[in-house]
């Protein structure tokens, strides 16, 4: 009798396993911050940028419905030896909201649900980060390009490309040349900056002169545009300030530098790329690049890569930068979520 009750295995409903096996990484995590508490879940979350509280938060509404099978399984994949779990109200809003308030503190946390659950928002300069693009746009679009050039280089560097996508097309090449020339912002502009913010909320911030700008962070904030804009505003660049231009360029990360990038980082790539997208971005690419990811496929699937890569003939060079970006965008992607490491050339993020 005893070997029978050794030997038994604990059911596990398929309905809870098929939902369990629908659950993204993201999802997963908000379960444990769940199951964690307000305390500890906040102690967690004060340490995530932006960003990553955004998709946090919003996953940790997502999975108000989630069954309790489905949660257990999610423990048991964190860690073995958690078998059990306190009862608890998934997903609510008002969880959420303690949760972020306590990490984050009432302003970034007000901004951040304004986002995922309707409610109020307000803040200061460093707000700005917290705020959705559109908005910040829509508040800024009527400033001097200077006073736009401030505020986008205190964003983060992902946020600070959407904005300028949603600024007028003819603005943005000058003010990506304002924030390459920058680099010491002196106190009197921030003083005018933050009488611009306090149109929108109050702020209580120390005024003092600060860092910020620079080809670097112009650089960072163009690797995240999209590939049309990225040619439009260099080319216009190139127009304006030629020497300016390549020192941009200098420190973008562009398709080349996937040669730096680790093995396994590369498999992974290659795991969630289309091949026929692959095949494009590698018709443009260094040959070092082209070896790079055919050293990490088998080599039945390299000589076959190649043959199909072959007979596509020749690409028009948009399609295969669109190819290019498409992946940079995938690889930064999967780096933000710890799954692979971007490495060699420019710093990238």
């Amino acid at each position: 009798m005893a070997d029978k009750k050794e030997n038994k295995e604990p059911t596990i409903d398929l309905k809870d396993d098929a939902e369990f096996k629908t659950l993204s990484k993201t999802q997963k995590t908000a379960i444990i911050m769940m199951v964690l508490g307000e305390e500890e879940a906040a102690n967690v979350i004060m340490h995530l940028p932006p960003r990553e509280v955004q998709h946090l938060g919003a996953a940790m509404v997502s999975v108000a419905n989630v069954s309790q099978g489905a949660v257990d399984l999610v423990l048991d994949e964190f860690v073995l030896t958690m078998k059990q779990q306190t009862n608890l109200s998934m997903g609510t809003s008002d969880y959420v909201q303690r949760v972020l308030t306590k990490a984050l503190g009432e302003d970034k946390a007000a901004s951040v649900l304004n986002r995922i659950i309707p409610t109020q928002a307000s803040g200061g300069l460093d707000i700005l980060n917290w705020m959705d693009s559109r908005s910040i746009a829509e508040m800024i679009r009527g400033e001097h390009p200077q006073i736009i050039s401030i505020i986008i280089s205190f964003l983060e560097h992902e946020l600070a490309a959407d904005v300028l996508h949603y600024l007028p097309e003819e603005l943005r090449p000058e003010i990506i040349m304002r924030v390459a020339q920058m680099e010491t912002i002196q106190p009197e502009a921030l003083e005018e900056l933050e009488t611009i913010m306090q149109k929108q909320f109050t702020s209580n911030s120390a005024v003092k002169s600060s860092n910020v700008g620079g080809v670097t962070q112009a650089a960072k904030i163009m690797n995240f545009t999209k590939s049309e804009m990225e040619t439009k505003i260099m080319g216009d660049l190139m127009n304006r300030d030629e020497d300016l231009t390549t020192r941009i360029q200098d420190n973008m990360f562009v398709f080349d530098n996937l040669e730096g990038v680790d093995a396994r980082s590369i498999q992974v790539l290659i795991r969630n790329i289309e091949s026929d997208q692959l095949m494009v971005a590698l018709k443009g690419a260094d040959d070092l690049v082209k070896d790079k990811f055919l050293e990490n496929m088998s080599k039945r699937a390299g000589e076959l890569f190649l043959d199909d890569m072959e007979a596509k003939g020749p690409m028009r060079i948009s399609e295969v930068e669109a190819a290019q970006k498409d992946i940079l965008r995938t690889a930064r992607r999967l780096s933000d979520d710890g799954e692979m490491m971007l490495g060699g050339g420019a710093d990238f993020v």
